[in-house]
């Protein structure tokens, strides 16, 4: 494992913790970022807030790079098909599970919720099925 960091990991997960419990507290709101980005696109009631917590997700790797952190360089090795595929299938499941990994993940199994822990483990599931059969198989 190259890319074993555990003192970073740890650092990101009390800040990733740290800003939902925030938003929980301060707005009573879930930091799940499926809900986050469809609140945004509604242009309902606290669309700036939403719109500000997007940009921060954008900005951070800015913040960490101009400040001398390591960002890692993200290639993507698949055509584009397999790409917007993906992307929609992990968008319609978010849909479907009525929140997405971070909403669940984070916030749902934080507060004890058996439907989040039902959601988790189904997304970590499926997540390594396919990483399993596209190693098997090889890349589409």
């Amino acid at each position: 494992m190259e890319n074993f960091t555990p003192l970073e990991g740890l650092v990101g997960g009390l800040m990733i913790g740290g800003a939902a419990a925030v938003l929980a507290v301060l707005n009573g709101r879930i930091a799940g970022i499926a809900g986050i980005y469809r609140g945004l696109l509604a242009f309902g009631a606290g669309w700036g807030e939403r719109a500000t917590f997007v940009v921060g997700l954008l900005l951070g790797p800015i913040l960490v790079g101009s400040f001398g952190g390591i960002v890692p360089i993200v290639e993507i090795s698949t055509n584009w098909f397999v790409l917007i595929f993906a992307g929609l299938l992990v968008g319609f499941g978010a849909s479907l599970g009525n929140g997405c990994t971070s909403g669940h993940g984070v916030c749902g199994l934080a507060r004890g919720s058996l439907r989040s822990l039902v959601a988790t483990l189904t997304f970590m599931g499926v997540a390594v099925a396919v990483v399993l059969i596209s190693r098997l198989f090889g890349a589409w």
